[in-house]
């Protein structure tokens, strides 16, 4: 996007880069791996007569649902009376790669995989090529009815000799259809809500087919990338406090937007601001950031890069020969794992990004590295005291994240009310109350396998003014998983 702030759109990008092909190939790689057989999870966009052959689809901010569309919506802080808002869209076609082999008829057979005489295999598989669409809008054209304007991709295919007339390689794609609408309306004086929706546009022929046989006809990975030229867009998580009640009212469906590039030096003021947004299919902060040590994509931003390395590293030849002939972005991360220098790899190991006082341990108690530093503590009996209120296992709390700083999911619990399950010490002094949420369907399940959300006690208030219930004289041993501390 040629909007002027470079550096910040170059940053934003990596970050678009990595959302795109988030979960495109795990580890180990190969397309034998039961996880790589189950692909495109996140930002699909789907023809609306296969998605809603049961019904409506539910609205949510979830981009790991099925949907036949994603809308955003987002302020804008007006700076110039021409101001322009520049949108891409980008997304995923998926490609089939079919290897085929020649045979004495000089027929070619479809076949999965094929040795040929230069000593390499072929496999068949599904690859994407990635698509994108931008347009630039005027302020005044999006005020009187906006843009709409199409998103899809032709129907193709390639095909590629294999040496010695072996067979070939054909890579397939069907049409892609889509379209975009972009428009804004007025909220007061310089501020405006705007709106962007994506659709696929396309019938499935068969709305009882399995989701495998539509999904070429999918957006995959879909996502918005929006910059403003004399605007500037307001952060939906931590919203300057005049405009916190226009940030409540945007609707988002399947997508959430966030501020890109990076964050204001000093940070402070009231509420976050900027010239960039993404609008991902997964949940990030505002500014999300590449980390600058990570050499390449791994496609498993949940992951640690320097455990995928070293596993990457430690998978035999066959399995490096299975990786390799599975996809070309398959083949470049271990090109890049082989080859990393000890300098490269060593910066995977960890950084210090910021430093903060430690708190002073108790005079009565070791430090956390110390033997018995967790004598005495239980995180099922365990209690700490909130608004002069003692809060431990089975209280029942509101959730209250702190407006600025607080991570980005638990944004979206604020107000709700939840049942502590355990009050966890941290090693740095502090201390994470675990709780689950009350109307979370899969509560009970999260609480039996130890999946928890954690707060701060001062990010809760106590639903039960009385104190919590007293410990047995000789509580049974927890299991592991509430002996396990939050990672914060």
């Amino acid at each position: 996007m040629a909007n002027g702030v470079g550096e910040g759109c170059a940053q934003l990008s990596a970050v678009a880069d990595a959302v795109l092909y988030e979960g495109y190939l795990l580890y180990p790689y190969r397309r034998s791996s039961a996880k790589n057989r189950v692909r495109w999870q996140f930002g699909v966009l789907l023809p609306r007569n296969w998605v809603e052959r049961d019904g409506p689809v539910t609205p949510g901010v979830s981009g790991s649902a099925d949907s036949w569309y994603q809308r955003t919506e987002c302020l804008l802080r007006v700076r110039r009376a021409d101001a322009v808002v520049r949108v891409r869209v980008r997304y995923l076609q998926l490609q089939y790669k079919q290897v085929e082999a020649a045979g004495a008829d000089g027929v070619h057979r479809p076949v999965e995989s094929l040795r040929t005489a230069d000593g390499v295999t072929r496999l068949s598989f599904e690859e994407a090529v990635p698509r994108e669409t931008e347009v630039a809008v005027p302020l005044a054209e999006l005020l009187r009815g906006g843009r709409s304007f199409a998103v899809g991709a032709p129907a193709g295919a390639e095909y590629e000799p294999l040496p010695a007339g072996a067979g070939r390689i054909v890579r397939r794609r069907r049409e892609a259809r889509g379209g975009t609408t972009v428009e804004a309306e007025p909220l007061g004086a310089g501020l405006y809500r705007l709106r962007v929706r994506t659709e696929n546009t396309a019938d499935a022929a068969g709305p009882e087919a399995p989701r495998s046989a539509v999904l070429g006809q999918a957006l995959l990975a879909t996502h918005t990338l929006l910059a403003g030229d004399g605007a500037e867009f307001v952060s939906l998580i931590d919203p300057p406090a005049g405009f916190a009640e226009q940030a409540r009212g945007c609707r988002n469906a399947f997508t959430f937007p966030v501020l890109g590039g990076p964050p204001p030096e000093p940070a402070g003021g009231d509420g976050a601001t900027g010239a960039l947004l993404l609008s991902a299919p997964i949940i990030l902060p505002d500014h999300p950031q590449v980390a600058p040590e990570s050499p390449g994509d791994l496609h498993d931003a949940a992951e640690i890069d320097e455990i995928l390395t070293l596993r990457t590293m430690l998978l035999t030849d066959e399995e490096k020969a299975e990786a390799r002939a599975t996809d070309p972005r398959a083949a470049r991360i271990l090109d890049r794992v082989d080859t990393m220098p000890r300098e490269v790899f060593a910066r995977l190991h960890g950084a210090i990004r910021s430093l903060a006082p430690a708190p002073r341990p108790a005079a009565a108690r070791p430090a956390w590295w110390q033997e018995g530093g967790d004598d005495g503590l239980c995180p099922s009996t365990d209690t700490v005291l909130v608004a002069g209120v003692p809060v431990g296992g089975g209280s029942r709390v509101r959730l209250c994240p702190r407006g600025r700083g607080a991570d980005a999911q638990d944004m979206f619990l604020a107000g709700r009310t939840a049942r502590v399950a355990a009050v966890f010490h941290d090693v740095d002094g502090s201390v994470r109350l675990a709780v689950t949420v009350d109307d979370d369907p899969a509560a009970e399940l999260h609480d039996w396998y130890g999946r928890f959300h954690y707060f701060r006690p001062d990010e809760v208030a106590p639903l039960d003014r009385a104190a919590c219930p007293a410990p047995a004289a000789a509580p049974a041993p927890l299991p592991d998983r509430l002996q396990r501390r939050p990672q914060t």
